[in-house]
């Protein structure tokens, strides 16, 4: 892979991480315990007496964000680890065959870890 076009690729990865790390943080907080977790946060009530359609509004609405942390935590962990293979020299090599993922492939999704013919195969296409 050329230097310019990883360079591109890298910079990409980077403005998503910020824009993912700034989504997590909207409704989540880094688990201190664990590399690259992400804790929902749970409504806090306190000692006033919130309606009980109230709670229940805020309970609902915890419940609907845990998929979508989950799902921002994933995207930010690929993320992740394709800048570490940047900086590795790692980056571009799939990593069910070894060869080389497609450029067009790492353009549209630049923490794809597999190139095309293995993400089918993984995929059962």
């Amino acid at each position: 892979m050329d230097k310019e076009l990883k360079e591109k690729l890298k910079k990409k990865l980077e403005v998503e991480r910020k824009k993912l790390t700034k989504d997590l943080k909207s409704f989540a907080k880094k688990d201190p315990h664990l590399k690259r977790n992400w804790v929902t946060r749970f409504p806090f009530f306190g000692l006033n007496r919130t309606h009980q359609d109230e709670k229940a509004d805020q309970i609902e609405e915890y419940e609907n964000l845990l998929p979508i942390e989950h799902s921002l935590e994933k995207r930010l962990k690929d993320t992740e680890e394709a800048l570490e293979k940047i900086k590795k020299d790692k980056y571009g090599q799939c990593e069910a065959c070894k060869k080389e993922v497609e450029a067009k492939r790492l353009e549209a999704a630049p923490e794809a870890r597999t190139c095309l013919i293995c993400s089918r195969k993984s995929n059962n296409c």
